[in-house]
């Protein structure tokens, strides 16, 4: 059987397993734990936003479109979409199933190199993180 990895993942963890057939028992081979994500917004800024005065006299204050929450997101989907590019590359990888936290997915996703978003198999948009190897298992069975 090809090399199939799982990768569970939200915005501050990440698990990848290997499986050795559709069926097979998942073996965690990497833990990840992106701690900045579960950080308070307040301490990933270190000043308050900017603010101008218009020509009228009101204060405005200028907004960022990216939280830095949002910021630190990204930040980790590209270590993942790093490595698993680094995988296929090296032939360590040949399909791939992303379950992930439904606002995470997307943003994995759009992190991987068209090449090794070739090689997704399926995607399963829940947060499994907390749970066993055995119950991702399951899940992914029942899917």
């Amino acid at each position: 059987m090809p090399n199939t990895w799982v990768v569970v993942a939200d915005s501050g963890s990440a698990r990848i397993f290997t499986a050795d057939s559709p069926q097979g028992e998942l073996v965690e081979r990497e833990d990840y734990a992106h701690s900045e994500a579960r950080v308070k917004e307040s301490r990933l800024v270190s000043d308050r936003q900017g603010r101008t005065v218009s020509s009228s006299g009101r204060l405005h204050t200028f907004s960022s479109e990216e939280t830095p929450r949002d910021a630190e997101s990204r930040a980790f989907a590209k270590l993942l979409a790093d490595r698993l590019r680094g995988a296929r590359v090296e032939g360590d990888l040949d399909r791939l199933v992303l379950v992930a936290a439904p606002e995470f997915l997307g943003r994995l996703r759009s992190a991987l190199d068209d090449e090794t978003r070739k090689h997704i198999d399926s995607e399963l948009s829940l947060n499994l993180t907390s749970l066993s190897a055995k119950e991702i298992r399951s899940r992914l069975l029942n899917a």
